[in-house]
């Protein structure tokens, strides 16, 4: 059974460091585990993968001893244990705004007696075989991670409430989701770093962890100095994509004497 590498870190104190991958690309997860990453969050909930292109992907992060931070486009109960018995380390769940949901996923995906997961002890995150069942659930308990993300006025609300949900190891604040949910209020309550401030004290009041996307060199580092959070997400397939064709088209137009901006066409815009 393979420790968790983001709740190593998170324990010690430091910062898991987290990047996104919405392909299957195994290549990635290789790359990744070299660079010092301790996880990727895989998006399943925007991206399109199916039950065996996850399950063949997770050998990988098995391989390469990295971590899955998988988000799923289901909430169904035995869907989200299958994906830790495949070999997911960790489970983001978007849109959980009330502690009634985050305490039926934590039921959904936690071992008695924190939860009500399915015992079945065949699958990859037990080496498809176990010898003492209550080891092999003490170890999942503690090894697999429950991460529920803040998209929602009504969730910063209750953030407190939901960072004191046993079984709840991580909020996850959404900046994309709730900016737009705030910038459609008349009267927004709190703007994004008010709701910062009230997710980490919450999460630092209740034991837990906090984080969230990071953009940039600086904001990895308020996010970290200021504001203590622990699970940040740096970097992806899609900047890393986008990144590279640029520089490349970039170093082209100087070989070439031509450049790509004066002939590309121009993007859709709404």
């Amino acid at each position: 059974m393979r420790r968790s590498k983001v709740l190593e870190k998170i324990r010690a104190g430091k910062v898991a460091r987290i990047c996104c991958l919405g392909h299957v690309v195994p290549a990635f997860v290789r790359f990744a585990a070299e660079f010092g990453f301790d996880g990727i969050w895989l998006d399943n909930e925007h991206r399109a993968m199916s039950d065996r292109e996850v399950q063949m992907i997770l050998a990988y992060f098995q391989l390469h001893d990295i971590d899955c931070i998988l988000r799923p486009p289901t909430l169904e109960k035995s869907r989200l244990y299958r994906y830790l018995e495949d070999g997911a380390t960790g489970l983001m769940i978007p849109h959980v705004s009330t502690p009634e949901k985050a305490h039926d996923l934590a039921q959904s995906v936690k071992f008695p007696p924190l939860g009500d997961r399915g015992l079945d002890g065949a699958g990859l995150d037990s080496d498809f075989m176990f010898d003492d069942i209550d080891e092999y659930v003490k170890f999942a308990n503690k090894e697999t991670f429950l991460c529920v993300q803040i998209e929602t006025v009504e969730a910063v609300n209750n953030a407190e409430a939901i960072a004191a949900v046993p079984g709840v190891d991580c909020l996850f604040v959404g900046p994309g989701d709730l900016g737009l949910r705030l910038r459609n209020m008349d009267n927004p309550p709190f703007d994004i770093n008010g709701a910062q401030k009230i997710v980490s004290e919450a999460t630092k009041k209740h034991g837990k962890s906090w984080g969230q996307p990071a953009f940039n060199k600086e904001m990895v580092k308020d996010l970290h100095q200021n504001l203590n959070a622990q699970f940040l997400n740096f970097g992806g397939d899609f900047g890393a994509l986008r990144g590279m064709l640029e520089e490349n088209a970039g170093q082209l137009d100087e070989v070439l004497g031509e450049d790509y901006k004066s002939e590309k066409p121009s993007r859709k815009t709404y």
